[in-house]
């Protein structure tokens, strides 16, 4: 079936990563062996990649990677509606690694339309889960502040969906980037105040009706906050996992904003989510090929964490070959 041993990466302190051989995982009760053929890199993984104040080491062989797919290669007991052999991308926690195991239920299919592409499907699950919880409706005004994967794709779903798109991002290549999939205007994030005119300006004063906020720091989120008009919504998409943040509650108290902290946990929702991904996928609605910009081989995950981090020339989203 598969060999005894695998390749996985290892974190072993702050930016310092192994590739040991270790065993296969076995698949128990309801459980799924994939045999990977890649996993993306997620901005999330930086912070523990980098050390935080409450991480050990080393970690869990494979720990961090949790946008993989590849390919059947066993079945737990009682597992039914799946087959070895069969290509799918899942929810898994260890997939920097040759084999991950995951629950059945957070296995989906891929059909052959996705054939040869890879398809790191939890991320563009978390943007379609992000997209539903911002209750967007056409003709509305759209801000989303910063541009990489998320911000791209959700510019994509927002444009389609009849929304003005208004693109907020650092570099003058993601901004482009948000130009192709669809934002109507773009401005760079360089100077708070005068990104706030800008809006109030392409608004007529009023402001956005939906504000997605996509980093993760305490300045875009201050930002975002700023942009919302009254009675709107702030949808904090980005991941906080660098310390606590201070908000302006005065602001948004008087605003009398809906703030939705739009990262689902309930595993029905997220598995759905994963569905949607893979039908936006095969459609055609969403087209990965501009913004998978770096692929490594799982040796160089460091690079690409570094990368994830720097965001070099072009770079959006790096991915790891199995």
């Amino acid at each position: 079936m598969t060999s005894q041993m695998m390749r996985a990466a290892v974190l072993t302190g702050p930016q310092a990563l192994s590739i040991a051989m270790v065993p296969v995982p076995r698949p128990g009760s309801g459980e799924v062996l994939i045999r990977l053929e890649g996993c993306g890199v997620c901005a999330s993984n930086v912070e523990p990649w980098e050390g935080q104040p409450w991480s050990s080491w080393p970690g869990q062989p494979g720990g961090m990677g949790h946008e993989g797919w590849g390919v059947i290669a066993a079945l737990g007991e009682g597992v039914e509606g799946l087959a070895v052999g069969q290509r799918v991308t899942a929810l898994t926690e260890r997939s920097y690694a040759e084999f991950d195991v995951a629950p059945a239920a957070m296995v989906v299919p891929l059909p052959a339309a996705l054939d040869g592409r890879p398809v790191p499907g939890e991320p563009v699950a978390c943007a379609m889960n992000i997209f539903a919880r911002s209750d967007l409706r056409s003709g509305q005004t759209v801000v989303i502040v910063g541009i990489g994967f998320l911000g791209a794709i959700l510019t994509r779903l927002a444009s389609d969906a009849g929304a003005r798109v208004i693109a907020v991002s650092r570099r003058a290549e993601t901004l482009a980037l948000a130009r192709a999939m669809g934002a109507a205007e773009t401005i760079p994030m360089d100077d708070h105040w005068r990104i706030i005119e800008d809006v109030k300006r392409l608004t007529g004063g009023r402001m956005a009706e939906r504000v997605i906020e996509c980093v993760g720091r305490q300045w875009p989120l201050d930002l975002a906050g700023e942009l919302v008009a009254e009675g709107g919504r702030l949808v904090i998409a980005g991941y906080h996992q660098d310390g606590p943040r201070q908000v302006n509650m005065q602001m948004w108290n008087w605003k009398g904003i809906d703030i939705a902290s739009a990262h689902e946990r309930d595993a029905g929702v997220r598995v759905a989510g994963l569905r949607a991904a893979v039908d936006a996928l095969a459609s055609g609605r969403l087209d990965l090929t501009p913004l998978l910009t770096g692929r490594y081989p799982l040796d160089d995950l460091g690079q690409a964490l570094a990368d994830t981090r720097d965001k070099p020339g072009a770079f959006v989203k790096g991915w790891v070959a199995l």
